[in-house]
């Protein structure tokens, strides 16, 4: 039976940047009692980026229900990290935890090296973690701010797919998270969904790049979905009816995600390669 999801109007509840999940109302849905394995990744090695929270621990909890072990990259969450690196050792599956800021290369080659020694390789590579800020004026935006964003969403993704690369052997996986922002930009989040049409179009090159390696490229682009980054980076009236947008008029929960990128990750999936998946609500994705 499909679940009933709750919908807006939310309460207000402003978090500082990045958010907590505990502090959320509701808390999101992250799969922990729905979603069940079925050894379709039995053996893999995968990578994470932003798998404390939201969409990355959905997807961090899928992998190992189907039989991953997993690395997940956070920047300094730890509360939120614990909680998903249980989640996943309750499942039976290898755990690693690294915290620090992907929008450094060093850091980006210290995480796919700690992958590489502690799970024995890499199989998939999931670059899911972002920044956001809303603005309403382009004056308003800085450049440090336009760096952040750029460096975090989009140089990170280049720095760990060049550095994964090397180890990944045909039949791996790379997925990367795009967003609906990726074709239907919102004006008051340019620099993010800036860096969104990057990702897409990164994507959709690497594929091609890739193909005569065995190595898949793909990308999934969410709707609105209620994560942490949402109470932390909007401002108040949005997160009171965020997701009304949307034809099912509430937003996306994680674990209504994770399917999409078992699939992508899956080795059956083998001819899907330079694909964008949207997961919307019903929303076109164009």
């Amino acid at each position: 039976m499909p679940h009933s999801y709750p919908a807006p109007p939310f309460a207000s509840q402003k978090q500082p940047m990045p958010g907590r999940t505990e502090a959320m109302q509701p808390r999101p849905d992250h799969g922990e009692s729905s979603y069940k394995g079925g050894g379709r990744l039995q053996g893999m090695r995968a990578v994470i980026t932003g798998g404390d929270s939201g969409i990355g621990r959905a997807v961090a909890l899928a992998y190992a229900r189907e039989g991953a072990d997993v690395l997940i990259s956070y920047l300094d969450e730890t509360e939120d990290a614990l909680e998903a690196k249980a989640l996943i050792e309750r499942e039976g599956r290898k755990a690693i935890m690294v915290p620090g800021d992907i929008q450094h290369r060093r850091h980006c080659d210290v995480i796919i090296d700690k992958a590489v020694r502690e799970l024995g390789g890499i199989d998939i590579l999931v670059n899911n973690a972002a920044h956001q800020a809303t603005f309403k004026d382009i004056g308003d935006i800085s450049d440090d701010e336009w760096d952040l964003t750029f460096r975090t969403n989009i140089y990170a993704m280049f720095y760990l797919t060049r550095a994964a690369v090397p180890h990944m052997k045909p039949g791996s996986a790379i997925i990367n998270t795009a967003s609906v922002n990726s074709d239907m930009p919102n004006p008051t989040l340019l620099a993010y969904a800036t860096t969104k049409g990057a990702i897409q179009n990164f994507t959709g090159g690497l594929a091609q790049m890739l193909a005569d390696k065995g190595i898949r490229a793909n990308a999934v682009a969410p709707g609105p979905i209620w994560t942490p980054l949402i109470p932390s980076t909007m401002p108040d009236e949005a997160v009171r009816n965020f997701g009304k947008q949307t034809p099912m008029q509430r937003p996306g929960q994680p674990a209504e995600l994770a399917t999409a990128y078992v699939m992508l990750a899956d080795p059956l999936s083998s001819y899907v390669s330079g694909a964008t998946i949207a997961v919307t609500g019903g929303k076109p994705f164009i």
